[in-house]
């Protein structure tokens, strides 16, 4: 390198950073992907950030009722449905044998609507069969034939994937009831391979079509069909041995020696004419010939005289019929590495695009064509899985050692893969169960990092899922991922993942899952302080309440008070009731309301009410006050409703004598607020009125006969007499009725009426008179400036005067 300049002249310029790209060269994270959805009546916003944001769905966003699909783009779909041809020379094309009978019935039986359960056992040539039979029936149906796959499908999933092949939803999720009745209008045959559900369950899938036509394959060990279904039975056997020898001729292409005749002999007594293990044996025929050299092959420069046949010997019985880690000796190193892979996955192949980066192999991908022509995979669905038997059979030549480091690879390439900006939400369902398959793998975590490493992955791999619309992998993800967090210790992914379980459930109309779910994610993003995650969840919540017919929207009552959200934890009101005059401060008034429980309205008289309505209905409870310091709140609502019985019961045994007038608001009196400095002022009482009480007797939990239970002006909001009610040297009151009554008080000069359950002066008390009576009100009597509570039970605390006792 020649420095000679060094130093010198201006030199080559820096190029300027990129405004793209952190410190330390770092690029700049790419934004989070955010996804609309509609799901029933709500709109769903996917935030893989903070957790996904649901809401009702405006008029506006509500699609339009989903069309029905065309034939070819339904034919179209089929197509995209199938798995991929792996690379590298075409396995091949081998016929169905002695399945002609079982395929015209299969097709009688379908085209006259009936619906019916082919059942063989594993490696029988079930899906074969459903191929053949599916062409056969393409046109005998409106909507033509609908493929699907049971392999870990729900009866719900099926019905989802049911209305996406025949009508045209984008971002649609339609919620139970309308998926129901879109799918009573479709009319095709439903070809269903790999069903793992029978029983009540296989009815209700049934009863949801009931015009279309099911062919559903299982094996023998899923539950049979209920009674009342009307499901035909196929059973579906092996071969016989000439059929079973005619399909290892043509795995092999060429003609059997008698050795190998009588080798294939063997294999189906023991096999039972399964044709997986002919196509594997045609296999394991095909690498013997390959390992042969044939001398007549070699040119004129081999350097050698001559090469001499190596003799390779016929597989033993044990390995025609266990075929699959002899197979496996003799492929590539990349085939041997996607079979590790795909013991540790639990039978999953992963796609033929994701080996190369797995396997560390640029041609990897060709590995998938010599396993599918050793007839190790097998189709299902859009992907490939292991043959039946061939994951046991690996597991026990040690194929699983290495699984869980394997697993942990597969899981931190996903978690790469399905957070990348370039892979759509469809691309990652196609992927769901490989990827479902490393997630599980790594839950629980036998090694460190694992757990962490589970998260990760669902945290990238859910919000795509729900995106897809592939809900049932979507709640596998996070139950997955709320597990390994909370192994894990990380309280904020744990809070995520519980919030998108609330939103799941709440989406599927699972309420009680619901609120426990966000009540729990919104307890722990408050204990951390995440005020965004707080906000989501609490919305969600409120969308709960609203479901369960909760309170009136935005929280406040029909009056316009501010009432605080209903919840579950706080205690039920007592039978009797709770006086609405206990309520704390901040909840006594309102728009339109005086004190508590008087009405501004003349109409209105002002009673005690109760919380317990007579009806038995649930009373409205009061949650914003929560825990320890709700607990507070209702001690102090007990010491206050005890201060306010006794102020009450204290008045009414004193409101027999007569105070000097000046130093009283009384009944019948107009208020002015504006003459003095310390709150209302009243006006030169009138003759005959109410005298005000005096100094509390020693036990304020008496009534005397004969008391009043109004309270006049003569206490204060907080239910504590006021300073300028008793003179200084009032005497206290006895225990004896008044034997003269006051004259009754004239109305005022607001010319309201008086209520006519709200005494304005003590009655007579004669012997036997209950004390609780009232006197009626003069016709043009009015209320004081306060209305005053009363009660509608008698104010005697004594059994022998006829009153209740006062509670």
């Amino acid at each position: 390198m020649d420095n000679d300049n060094f130093g010198e002249g201006a030199g080559q310029a820096r190029p300027q950073r990129d405004t793209g790209t952190a410190d330390f060269g770092q690029p700049k994270p790419a934004p989070a992907r955010t996804v609309r959805l509609v799901s029933g009546d709500f709109l769903l916003t996917v935030n893989p950030v903070d957790g996904s944001e649901i809401e009702p769905c405006p008029p506006g966003e509500q699609p339009p009722r989903p069309a029905r699909r065309s034939a070819s783009e339904r034919a179209e779909l089929l197509r995209a449905a199938q798995p991929p041809v792996p690379p590298g020379p075409p396995a091949p094309r081998l016929p169905l044998l002695e399945r002609d009978e079982e395929r015209e019935r299969l097709v009688r039986l379908l085209g006259r609507g009936r619906s019916v359960r082919l059942t063989g056992p594993a490696g029988s040539g079930r899906s074969a069969l459903l191929d053949i039979v599916a062409e056969d029936c393409a046109d005998l149906a409106p909507d033509g034939v609908v493929r699907l796959s049971g392999y870990h499908r729900t009866p719900t999933e099926l019905l989802y994937e049911l209305f996406a092949v025949v009508h045209s939803a984008p971002k649609h999720r339609p919620d139970r009831d309308a998926l129901l009745q879109y799918v009573r209008e479709i009319g095709a045959i439903v070809v269903l391979d790999d069903l793992e559900f029978g029983g009540a369950a296989l009815g209700e899938l049934l009863d949801a079509a009931p015009e279309c036509a099911f062919l559903v394959a299982a094996t023998p060990d899923v539950p049979a069909p209920a009674a009342d279904s009307h499901l035909e039975e196929v059973f579906l056997a092996g071969l016989g041995r000439s059929a079973s020898l005619d399909l290892l001729q043509r795995a092999v292409e060429r003609p059997l020696t008698e050795d190998e005749a009588n080798w294939a002999g063997d294999l189906w007594f023991e096999s039972e004419g399964l044709p997986l293990r002919f196509i594997q044996a045609g296999a394991l025929l095909r690498q013997a010939d390959s390992l042969r050299s044939d001398p007549d092959e070699l040119d004129e420069y081999t350097p050698f005289d001559g090469i001499a046949e190596v003799e390779v010997p016929l597989p033993t019985l044990g390995e025609g019929a266990a075929p699959a880690s002899l197979l496996a000796s003799r492929l590539s190193e990349a085939a041997r590495d996607t079979l590790h892979f795909a013991v540790a996955l639990g039978g999953e192949v992963p796609h033929q695009a994701h080996l190369p980066a797995l396997v560390g192999d640029t041609h990897a991908d060709a590995s998938l064509g010599e396993l599918m022509a050793c007839g190790l995979l097998s189709p299902v669905g859009s992907r490939y899985r292991l043959a039946a038997g061939v994951l046991a059979q690996l597991t026990e030549k040690g194929y699983a050692e290495d699984a869980v480091d394997r697993a942990h690879t597969a899981a931190q390439h996903y978690a790469w893969w399905s957070g990348h900006p370039s892979v759509t939400p469809e691309r990652a369902v196609a992927e769901a169960d490989a990827v479902l398959a490393a997630l599980t793998a790594m839950v629980p975590g036998q090694e460190a990092g694992h757990p962490s490493a589970a998260v990760l992955l669902a945290r990238s791999a859910g919000p795509a899922f729900a995106a897809g619309l592939h809900w049932g992998a979507w709640e596998r993800a996070l139950r997955v991922g709320s597990e390994a967090a909370r192994i894990a210790g990380e309280v904020a992914e744990e809070a995520y993942f519980h919030h998108e379980l609330g939103v799941f459930a709440l989406c599927t109309g699972n309420l009680d899952r619901a609120r426990a779910e966000l009540e729990t994610s919104i307890g722990m993003r408050g204990a951390l302080a995440d005020k965004r995650g707080t906000v989501a969840g609490r919305r969600a919540l409120a969308l709960v309440t609203d479901r369960e017919g909760g309170l009136v929207p935005a929280g406040r009552t029909p009056a316009g008070e501010e009432v605080p959200a209903a919840r579950h934890e706080e205690s039920a009101s007592p039978s009797g009731g709770v006086p609405a005059a206990v309520l704390p401060p901040g909840l006594r008034t309102g728009p339109g309301m005086g004190a508590v429980g008087q009405s501004k309205s003349a109409e209105e008289p002002a009673t005690v009410v109760s919380r317990a309505s007579a009806g038995g209905a649930k009373p409205r409870r009061f949650s914003v006050l929560g825990g320890a310091r709700r607990n507070l709140v209702a001690a102090g609502a007990g010491a206050l409703l005890a201060a306010v019985l006794g102020t009450v019961v204290t008045l009414g045994a004193t409101s027999d004598h007569q105070d000097p007038p000046g130093n009283k608001v009384r009944n019948g009196q107009s208020a002015n607020e504006d003459d003095t400095e310390n709150g209302l002022d009243a006006d030169v009482p009138t003759d005959g009125s109410t005298p005000s009480p005096g100094d509390e007797p020693k036990n304020p939990g008496e009534v005397t006969p004969g008391a009043s239970s109004s309270t006049g002006n003569s206490s204060t909001p907080g239910g504590k007499p006021s300073s300028r009610e008793t003179p200084e040297g009032m005497p206290t009151t006895s225990g004896k009725p008044t034997p003269k009554p006051p004259k009754p008080t004239p109305s005022t000069s607001s010319g309201r009426p008086t209520p006519s359950n709200t005494p304005t002066s003590p009655p007579p008390t004669p012997s036997g008179t209950p004390s609780g009576s009232t006197s009626p009100s003069p016709p043009g009597g009015s209320t004081s400036a306060s209305a005053p509570i009363t009660s509608s039970a008698p104010a005697s605390n004594d059994p022998s005067a006829g009153g209740s006792p006062v509670i």
